[in-house]
């Protein structure tokens, strides 16, 4: 496995994953009307362009196929975190979160932040963060819940 920073040319395949990956593994935690309005957002071409350009990115790939990617904004918000359908439970999304600590560490960040899915709280829960409070977020007149999570790096 291969775990490198991402650029432009990733872009394709860094939305297709997050589409696939909420369609397929998110399932049992939101309704179809909540994953249809969630997913949307691989639509919103300016967000995907300032993510790319504006937050570290770091992709994960195996056989020249992307298997993950996670973000980090503003050296210390967790604004993305998915792994591929095919590739959940391997351990790719703890080495993409231990790159990104690791990043946050060096630029001695105090703390993470994220918000979080229903479906990913467990993960976070295990890399040591903890909830400060549950979200309702409107997407596209779409309730969905999710939780404002922490975590204190010292």
């Amino acid at each position: 496995m291969i775990i490198r920073k991402g650029n432009t040319g990733d872009l394709p395949e860094m939305r297709s994953l997050f589409t696939e990956t909420i369609t397929s593994v998110c399932k049992k935690d939101y309704d179809r009307n909540q994953i249809d309005a969630w997913k949307s957002g691989s639509e919103n071409n300016e967000r995907w362009l300032e993510v790319i350009e504006n937050q570290m990115v770091i992709i994960s790939k195996f056989n020249g196929e992307m298997t993950g990617f996670c973000t980090l904004d503003k050296g210390s918000y967790i604004d993305l975190l998915f792994v591929h359908k095919d590739f959940q439970q391997q351990g790719i999304a703890r080495r993409l979160y231990m790159f990104i600590e690791q990043e946050a560490r060096v630029r001695n960040e105090k703390k993470l932040t994220a918000d979080v899915s229903k479906t990913a709280r467990p993960f976070f829960e295990k890399m040591g963060f903890r909830i400060i409070t549950e979200q309702k977020v409107n997407v596209k007149g779409i309730d969905l819940a999710n939780y404002k999570m922490e975590k204190e790096l010292t």
